[in-house]
């Protein structure tokens, strides 16, 4: 599914000259914006089911240059991402993802893990693009500023820019699918990463082979969306 245009209009200058360029700069996002991004939301899926068709070189680059305009503390910008094209290391997470799904459907009881099995909970034989991800929670940039006592702000940060990639994807009509039944040490091994880094995720990027407003999970009876109102509050 393809999201329809919009318009973002800028501000009036109502302010005198001086302001003109602030003015200017500030976009106003419409309620006709607004309905589109509740659709782009609605729309974003974690995808499994991937069409084996490539995905141009700059359309990629565009999508990774729109995620890396995401906040991070400090404005560190800790995240690294690696680009994996390689067979063998393709190969070897995928290993990796069958050993640890095995492992992980074995903690389940008998009724459960045989749903469990039923899931197609990775996409990575059919996704042309494989992405990395990782936090460098070393990295000089920004400081240390915000993160002196809390120093998980920094993959925090990383899972922002995957959520922002994960959007600026959509819109394009490519799927991201999430890849979380991995070993890090196996991942760092097979890409030769250095020890210091911390795996956060790993990606999968393709042309959806079906789409559905319905997370997969829930098609498939293992759970399905709560209300917000669960998860809200106050004190």
């Amino acid at each position: 599914m393809r999201l329809s245009t919009f318009r973002c209009e800028p501000l009036s200058n109502s302010q005198g000259t001086n302001n003109r360029t602030l003015q200017e700069s500030a976009p106003v996002f419409t309620d006709d914006f607004a309905r589109v991004f509740k659709t782009l939301l609605t729309w974003r899926r974690d995808v499994r089911r991937f069409k084996t068709d490539p995905i141009a070189h700059g359309e990629l680059l565009n999508i990774l240059e729109q995620a890396d305009l995401a906040p991070s503390v400090g404005n560190s910008q800790p995240w690294r991402i690696v680009r994996v094209r390689g067979s063998d290391a393709r190969r070897t997470v995928a290993e990796t993802f069958e050993n640890e799904n095995a492992k992980a459907a074995s903690a389940y009881g008998e009724k459960r893990a045989s749903l469990y099995y039923t899931l197609k909970l990775a996409g990575l034989r059919e996704a042309p693009e494989h992405l990395a991800v990782f936090c460098d929670p070393n990295t000089h940039q920004g400081d240390g500023l915000g993160r002196q006592t809390m120093p998980e702000t920094m993959a925090y940060s990383v899972v922002g820019m995957v959520q922002t990639l994960w959007l600026a994807a959509r819109i394009k009509g490519i799927g991201v699918g999430w890849v979380s039944i991995l070993d890090p040490a196996a991942i760092h091994k097979a890409l030769n990463i250095p020890d210091t880094w911390q795996f956060i995720g790993y990606l999968c990027l393709g042309y959806p082979e079906e789409e559905h407003i319905e997370p997969e999970l829930q098609r498939a009876g293992w759970q399905g969306r709560t209300p917000m109102s669960d998860r809200l509050f106050e004190r």
